[in-house]
């Protein structure tokens, strides 16, 4: 499980010039949940805050493992990196290494025993459908499949929580079927962050959502919810209605 409380973040020297403020949020285990906001809201600043990029000028950032055990993030930032895959928007991949080596390499950046790395390394293959990629270079590869890449990356330590930023961003209709399918299978043993542009990927996939506007979370819960709360017919004009400025 991930768990904000109080989490307040500002990076210029005016103190009360916060990216974003006052931000309770929560991701149970088995879960997927949602990050929706426009541009600029304050989704990239919580996902790289809980991925340990930065901290907190205010508030706590907690992390379960599989124990169901908590860490904070500040107090023991090394221990608790380790509980989290992060898979970013646009894949960071060493393009002349073979995708082999790089999960290897990945897989002992994490600590992974010598008698344990190459069956590690044959569940993310077998998971992320890359079998017929191990010996490329990364480099030659389409961005559907420097994608799975990314993900083997952040999953071959096993995590018990994912942070996933536009995981289908720019994919085409195929690759992004195979990346549902892949989130949800990952879903039923991990706690799942994801922040998206497309609503269709949140009928898709999630079961708690968190709106952003401007930094703070301006609604929360199911779709349902959403909708109700805003007295709204769809997903779509609720969220119109908590990010449109000029009703705030």
């Amino acid at each position: 499980m991930i768990e904000l409380t109080d989490f307040y973040k500002h990076y210029s020297s005016k103190k009360d010039d916060f990216s974003v403020k006052n931000i309770n949020l929560k991701v149970e285990k088995g879960s997927i949940t949602g990050l929706i906001g426009p541009n600029g809201s304050g989704k990239t600043t919580i996902m790289k805050a809980i991925c340990g990029f930065h901290y907190a000028s205010q508030g706590k950032i907690l992390v379960s493992d599989n124990k169901d055990a908590f860490l904070d993030l500040e107090e023991k930032p090394e221990s608790a990196m380790s509980l989290i895959g992060y898979v970013p928007e646009i894949p960071c991949l060493p393009p002349e290494m073979t995708v082999k080596n790089f999960l290897l390499y990945a897989g002992k950046t994490h600590s992974i025993p010598d008698d344990i790395i190459e069956r590690e390394l044959n569940r993310v293959v077998k998971d992320c459908s890359l079998e017929k990629f191990l010996s490329k270079k990364i480099k030659s590869l389409s961005k559907g499949q420097k994608q799975r890449v990314s993900f083997a990356q952040a999953l071959i330590f096993n995590p018990p929580n994912l942070i996933l930023d536009e995981p289908v961003s720019g994919l085409d209709p195929a690759q992004i079927i195979q990346m549902r399918t892949l989130i949800q299978k990952l879903s039923k043993d991990k706690a799942i962050l994801m922040s998206t542009h497309i609503l269709q990927e949140i009928y898709s996939l999630c079961t708690n959502l968190y709106i952003l506007n401007e930094g703070e979370i301006v609604g929360q819960g199911s779709e349902a919810e959403i909708i109700k709360n805003t007295d709204s017919k769809t997903l779509e004009e609720a969220f119109l209605k908590l990010t449109s400025t000029s009703d705030r």
